[in-house]
């Protein structure tokens, strides 16, 4: 009797051990913060040592502020060849619904740096914004940490190096300028607003996940990039099932074509 408890102790044992090793393998896209006024969010960013670099409304929705941010160390690890969208993080504030949301650095480094992503730059960014921003709450959005490097949605589905090269051009319409960051190694990475009707795709799944706006442009080698849409979407929305992508299927190559007419 005593061998037999102490059996399927151990066995309870190595299933809870089984059970918290899969969990500290997920990893969630966002964090949710305390609520505060987009002027205060910024100002909180501002004196943790972040540089905002834009406040958008995705979809025109006056009610959503999207605050884009960055600093030193993440522009740094960001100037290196292709890996220039990992220069920016973002806050969705919603004055309507009071919450903010603010992307997760270590995701979103993990899933742009690839293999050159070094753990103390987004570690540093990530204690910084909770210093800011207040404690900070994991949403359900979560992934494998150890597919980030690699990630596509499923078997045909683009991977992180799959971007679009939009066309030779590499200057985009004032109009359509939300914010230019210049990266140590001469790219630039450009925040763009692709118009009210093709960000709207955001209203289908939901209005806070709309914090993947503005949509970035890399310029890099004379050349300008975008992530691919299929890709960057999918990567936004770790919730997003089958059925859910299905009903945007048309969204990818509407985000291509306006993105390629935001270039002079």
């Amino acid at each position: 009797m005593l061998k037999t408890v102490s059996k399927l102790s151990t066995i309870l044992a190595i299933l809870a051990m089984t059970t918290l090793l899969a969990q500290a393998s997920k990893i969630s896209a966002y964090y949710d913060a305390p609520y505060a006024p987009t002027k205060t969010v910024k100002s909180k960013l501002s004196k943790a040592g972040f540089k905002v670099l834009a406040t958008y409304s995705p979809a025109s929705k006056a009610s959503q502020k999207v605050i884009v941010f960055t600093n030193k160390q993440l522009t740094s690890q960001a100037s290196t060849k292709t890996r220039g969208f990992a220069a920016i993080q973002r806050v969705l504030v919603d004055s309507k619904a009071k919450t903010v949301r603010v992307t997760n650095p270590i995701y979103w480094s993990k899933a742009f740096m690839q293999k050159a992503y070094k753990a103390g730059t987004a570690t540093a960014a990530k204690k910084s914004i909770e210093k800011a921003l207040g404690k900070l709450t994991a949403t359900k959005d979560v992934l494998n940490a150890g597919d980030l490097s690699g990630y596509h949605f499923m078997i045909a589905m683009p991977y992180y190096e799959d971007m679009i090269e939009l066309k030779a051009s590499t200057n985009v319409n004032s109009k359509n300028k939300i914010f230019e960051l210049k990266l140590n190694n001469g790219s630039k990475l450009i925040g763009v607003n692709m118009g009210k009707s093709t960000e709207g795709f955001v209203n289908k799944i939901g209005t806070d996940k709309s914090i993947l706006l503005p949509y970035t442009i890399l310029i890099e080698g004379g050349k300008a990039y975008a992530l691919h849409p299929k890709y960057y979407i999918a990567l936004s929305y770790p919730l997003l099932s089958m059925g859910g992508f299905m009903d945007i299927m048309d969204v990818p190559d509407v985000i291509e074509k306006n993105l390629k007419k935001v270039l002079k």
